[in-house]
């Protein structure tokens, strides 16, 4: 008689369960164009709230949210998309927009070097944009303060006084937001591209003297369409990032 093996309901619901979670994170991307579709604020509110479980050290949650849309998200486009045309037209002018901190090292070595020129080549080689074509170079790069089309902006701060340990705890809640986001159908970009930016932004804003940028992120439905969403940047095997120690 042939034997026959029954699969434990809880060992299938388990694995629905992580089929579904990792779907959300291997689906992420950084999305480079948005549709014009509106996402409603009840879905944006649920999605905060989800992604207010991430964990922080001593529970002090200091992530703090500017939800940028219509007329708000316009007027901040047009004044940063103003000095960073400013910025190519008298390069000197770069010396009045700081970093609250440094996001990049100072000098970059093996192996990060390979890969940041590896994702901006890839990235601009799919664009059809060469080495010297600064025209369409400053345009792409205008795209991340036009939150490449999406309607909606975020903006994150927190207050100064927090530690670094602070920007790990805001790490794994920007990454609930794109998990959360991605079991909505929304697609996000988190960028840090506008942080040099901050003395236009908090002000926007209404943020408090006591507050620094962290990072933006552009937040909506993605253009399927749009051949930069193809863009797919590639990781490391686990090995390589991993030492195993019996």
């Amino acid at each position: 008689m042939t034997q026959v093996t029954h699969t434990p309901p809880e060992t299938t619901a388990h694995s629905v369960q992580a089929d579904c979670v990792d779907a959300a994170i291997t689906s992420r991307l950084s999305a480079r164009a948005f549709t014009p579709a509106p996402v409603p604020r009840d879905v944006l509110t649920e999605l905060l709230q989800v992604a207010s479980r991430a964990p922080s050290g001593t529970n002090t949650q200091p992530w703090k949210v500017y939800v940028l849309q219509g007329a708000s998200r316009d007027t901040l486009v047009d004044k940063v998309c103003a000095a960073h045309d400013a910025i190519r037209a008298n390069p000197e002018l770069a010396a009045n927009y700081k970093e609250a901190y440094d996001y990049y090292p100072e000098k970059w070595v093996s192996p990060y070097i390979e890969r940041r020129r590896e994702n901006g080549w890839g990235l601009y080689g799919l664009l059809g944009i060469g080495k010297a074509d600064r025209d369409k170079m400053h345009a792409q790069h205008q795209r991340n303060y036009r939150f490449f089309d999406a309607p909606v902006g975020l903006m994150f701060t927190m207050d100064r006084v927090m530690g670094r340990g602070s920007l790990l705890d805001y790490g794994m809640f920007l990454q609930n937001i794109m998990v959360a986001a991605r079991g909505r159908g929304l697609h996000t970009c988190p960028q840090a591209a506008w942080n040099s930016f901050a003395s236009i932004i908090l002000p926007h804003l209404g943020a408090g003297p006591d507050e620094m940028l962290v990072c933006g992120m552009a937040l909506g439905y993605a253009d399927e369409s749009a051949v930069v969403n193809t863009f797919h940047t590639p990781r490391v095997p686990v090995n390589d990032f991993t030492h195993w120690l019996d």
